[in-house]
């Protein structure tokens, strides 16, 4: 296993957790589901420059409104990103997602780009590319469909072989070093990795674009085969996602109390700075709420015993 143990057995608390509650009513899988939807388009489209707000893609993708201002490439990435969730979800529901295919690939890909550029919708490129900003130099046009029939093997294997964090995180790294699309690749990624998730019964994973530079550090240093970075941002990003589950089911009373690294420090002998840490990997509780950590006070009083002993 690469995720972190700790952080491993924190996951698997959550979701032994979520299960407890299940099933969830009609109505709050609802609101779940248009919270995320709304979260993972804006996310994973700002990660790749669109200028959307948070707000804004909600008025784009659920009341159907054109934002003034913004360009019309961005309204029609937010609503294609809408209809291929729908569609994922779709598939995750009926358990048709569990064999990964190139047909599968292509036809989230189609949704992603349909409206930016037919042409290429659902094709593997035909020409080279190369990636702004990283050292990674894609394989030619020619290797790609060789290189996505390796990957579907090597996928198929490995499904259920491996932690399902572990899987999910090193079938996103292995997808977008072939960068098999001329573009739309991190999109599709990221999309096809929460198949895996969401099988499992996991909510969906939603990388934030704040942590987009560690993202893309964890992604090249998986280029040299270390894999615990990405491993490990997917994993605290799923743990992220099982809070908002969980705080939006537990009962008003049951609810844990979310507070900041300043005032977690009271509870313990720790520094804010050392507390932060923790976060980072996955030692105690906690998740991001925009830029800042957030963690309960269960949390770090289980720690600092654990430490003392």
């Amino acid at each position: 296993m690469i995720l972190r143990p700790n952080l491993n057995q924190l996951l698997q608390e959550k979701l032994k957790k979520l299960n407890t509650l299940r099933p969830i009513s009609p109505t709050l899988v609802q609101k779940l589901k248009e919270r995320f939807e709304v979260e993972m388009t804006y996310n994973s489209n700002a990660i790749e420059g669109n200028t959307l707000t948070l707000k804004e893609t909600y008025w784009v993708i659920q009341q159907g409104i054109t934002v003034k201002g913004k360009p019309l490439k961005d309204h029609l990435e937010a609503k294609n990103h809408k209809e291929a969730l729908d569609f994922l979800y779709e598939l995750v529901k009926h358990g048709k997602s569990s064999t990964i295919s190139e047909h599968l690939i292509k036809s989230i890909h189609a949704l992603i780009i349909q409206d930016i550029d037919r042409e290429i919708a659902g094709q593997y490129r035909n020409k080279d590319v190369f990636i702004t900003g990283t050292d990674h130099t894609p394989p030619s046009a020619l290797e790609v469909p060789a290189k996505m029939e390796e990957f579907i093997a090597w996928a198929r294997k490995n499904y259920r072989k491996m932690p399902i964090v572990d899987f999910a995180a090193i079938f996103h790294h292995k997808f977008v070093h072939i960068h098999p699309f001329e573009d739309g690749n991190g999109r599709t990624g990221r999309l096809l990795m929460n198949i895996f998730l969401m099988q499992y019964g996991l909510p969906m994973t939603i990388i934030q674009v704040n942590d987009r530079q560690k993202y893309y550090r964890a992604l090249a240093m998986a280029d040299t085969d270390n894999y615990r970075p990405l491993v490990n941002l997917i994993g605290q990003a799923t743990l992220r996602s099982l809070n908002i589950y969980l705080d939006v089911l537990t009962p008003s009373k049951e609810k844990e109390k979310w507070i900041s690294l300043a005032e977690a420090v009271k509870f313990s002998s720790f520094s804010q700075a050392y507390l932060g840490k923790l976060a980072k990997d996955g030692k105690i509780d906690a998740h991001k709420v925009k830029r800042n950590w957030v963690t309960t006070k269960q949390a770090v009083e289980n720690y600092t015993q654990e430490h003392e002993k």
